[in-house]
């Protein structure tokens, strides 16, 4: 596999960057994508597939990517078209993808859309409410955190989207009604004013709550497989996948770890690349 090489793409409303590594055998390219989370987070995964053409990018509004039309949240059908548009800029499909969090859901709904582009989808850990039996006080859970958000800033916003996703369970009625303190997580609780964070203001409310055509998504010529961390016990991006799984009609597919099973040291996270890698692999080869 080459060093990545960085190029860029022009879409409604955005400028993406994506990175490209060459590698050496003849499979479709491999698509690893994450939402907030950019390229930089796959380096490690990338790395446990020399022989694959490996394709990162950053979404739109993350690290490198920026954003042109002035618009604050993105919806995941933008996701989903900007996928489309480097799948197309990277030799048309069908590719493989890979996508974790909030990039599952966009992958998802890519394969909604575009289904002849994508040849196998792992769907790791889709945090999407509207699949849960608790789907109301969940959606209800991830509207408080914005709300904290709007009203106290980036530190209380991040303690209560911590808050949500590392509880275990089913979500009760009024959950977040008293929000954490931010210093209980080693977060300033300062107001700097600004309310556009990758996380908190541009994705967050989209991705969770987006409704997929689950009929399209059975029908599709795709291979979608749906996973999760062994790890990961009862939290909500665990039962996102389990319930997508479920409505999807396939079985569900442990991967090694938790919810970054795949991080190797990226933003201080550690999980278990080796070994998940190693799945993917069996997971990609069929």
């Amino acid at each position: 596999m080459t060093e990545p090489t960085t190029r860029t793409l022009e879409v409604p409303g955005a400028v993406l960057a994506y990175d490209v590594r060459e590698g050496t055998g003849d499979e479709p390219p491999l698509l690893l994508v994450g939402s907030p989370m950019g390229a930089a987070g796959f380096a490690t995964l990338a790395g446990h597939f020399p022989h694959r053409t490996v394709v990162t990018y950053d979404p739109r509004g993350v690290e490198r990517s920026r954003v042109t039309s002035g618009r604050v949240r993105t919806e995941v059908a933008e996701h989903a078209e900007d996928l489309h548009a480097v799948v197309g800029a990277v030799g048309g499909g069908p590719v493989d993808v890979f996508g974790s969090s909030g990039g599952a859901v966009n992958a998802l709904e890519l394969v909604v859309r575009h289904p002849r582009d994508v040849r196998t989808l792992v769907a790791h850990e889709p945090a999407s409410a509207p699949v849960l039996p608790d789907r109301e006080q969940a959606l209800a859970a991830c509207r408080r955190v914005a709300e904290v958000y709007q009203e106290r800033g980036h530190g209380a916003g991040m303690a209560a989207f911590i808050a949500v996703v590392a509880h275990e369970g089913p979500f009760p009625d009024g959950f977040l009604a008293d929000p954490p303190d931010p210093a209980a997580f080693g977060m300033p609780a300062d107001d700097d004013g600004t309310r556009d964070d990758p996380l908190l203001g541009r994705n967050m409310l989209a991705s969770t709550g987006h409704e997929h055509d689950l009929a399209a998504l059975r029908v599709a010529p795709t291979r979608v497989v749906v996973a999760a961390g062994e790890a990961s016990g009862a939290q909500m991006a665990r039962r996102g996948a389990e319930g997508m799984a479920r409505r999807l009609g396939v079985e569900l597919t442990v991967f090694p770890g938790d919810h970054g099973g795949f991080l190797g040291g990226e933003y201080g996270q550690t999980g278990e690349p080796e070994a998940f890698g190693k799945r993917l692999r069996e997971v990609l080869e069929g």
